[in-house]
């Protein structure tokens, strides 16, 4: 090997140190000690550690029902210490949420609802600052370092006849609410020193158009997200902090079943887009969104994970 090969995992002995700055690539000792440090506390943890939240708080929008609730119960299972479900609803899905709370108490965890518009920058600062502050004050070992977006809305429109005000909502919501609540998050964790790992719901549609579906805005702000996920990564890596998106396929959710009741062709159509003939339900999630989220994706930020069923494949 040259003076000059970056080879990834190769780093230069201190024979070599005085050689490297003769070649165009110039190696920081001291970084690459503290990468090698990094990714060896990693190794010393077994597999299923790896997949552990204990000890951690998640933030959740999104979170009175379907995805993002189905998550939510997920992440308990994984033993996560405090969740906290953020949605505009007044209360969650009464059934579910049952659920999520039978899971919290089996788990000795905890699970709290809040209700948020996160398109109101000063209300996403004032709940979001005060979960964590008020994790502070319990004085337990709990760290909120992660965080899931799953909030969003879906409007089908021809192109042509889309009215500014609607086009309007999709982007508020889907691109400006998810960054002020990202942006929030991560503002409370640079500043408390936590490094830790957010993921927002993407979409396929945020790299395809979907044959025969007309929601420029909604795929318009999916494919945001893409590129919003990319540019927090770079600015907030340096914190610790990583930052990806999960892009899934078709959902069977209520939101798409209220689709579905309007253009019934359409499940022949995408089930045929499908290459496993069908859809997804939101617990075909849970592992990706941990993957994510947990300690086994320790070296992915600014990255897209496509769960869609093989449908953007063809």
């Amino acid at each position: 090997m040259s003076a000059t090969d970056s080879s990834p995992g190769v780093h230069p002995t201190k024979k070599d140190s005085a050689d490297i700055t003769k070649g165009e690539t110039v190696v920081d000792l001291a970084v690459a000690s503290t990468a090698e440090a990094s990714a060896t506390s990693h190794a010393s943890k077994s597999t299923p550690t790896l997949f552990s939240l204990k000890g951690q708080g998640v933030l959740i929008t999104g979170g009175a029902r379907g995805l993002g609730l189905c998550i939510a119960i997920a992440l308990l299972e994984a033993d996560a210490s405090a969740v906290y479900c953020l949605d505009i609803l007044p209360s969650p899905n009464a059934a579910e949420w049952a659920k999520a709370e039978e899971v919290a108490k089996a788990k000795g965890s905890k699970i709290v609802y809040r209700q948020l518009n996160i398109t109101d920058a000063e209300a996403v600062q004032q709940v979001i600052g005060t979960t964590y502050e008020e994790n502070d004050k319990e004085g337990k070992k709990v760290s909120i370092s992660r965080f899931f977006g799953a909030a969003g809305i879906q409007l089908m429109c021809p192109a042509v006849d889309f009215k500014q005000a609607d086009f309007r909502r999709v982007m508020d919501i889907n691109v400006t609410g998810m960054f002020l609540t990202i942006q929030a998050a991560a503002k409370e964790m640079i500043k408390r020193k936590i490094s830790g790992s957010i993921a927002m719901t993407a979409s396929m549609s945020g790299t395809v158009a979907n044959k025969g579906l007309a929601c420029i805005a909604y795929n318009s702000s999916k494919a945001a997200l893409l590129q919003m996920a990319r540019c927090a990564a770079a600015e907030w890596g340096p914190h610790g902090i990583r930052i990806n998106t999960l892009s899934p396929g078709y959902i069977r959710t209520a939101m798409t079943d209220a689709l579905l009741a309007e253009r019934p062709d359409f499940e022949e159509e995408w089930t045929r887009g499908s290459m496993l003939g069908r859809l997804s339900t939101p617990d075909e999630f849970r592992g990706p969104v941990l993957f994510l989220l947990s300690d086994a994706s320790s070296f992915m930020t600014g990255a897209d994970l496509m769960v869609d069923g093989g449908h953007t494949a063809w």
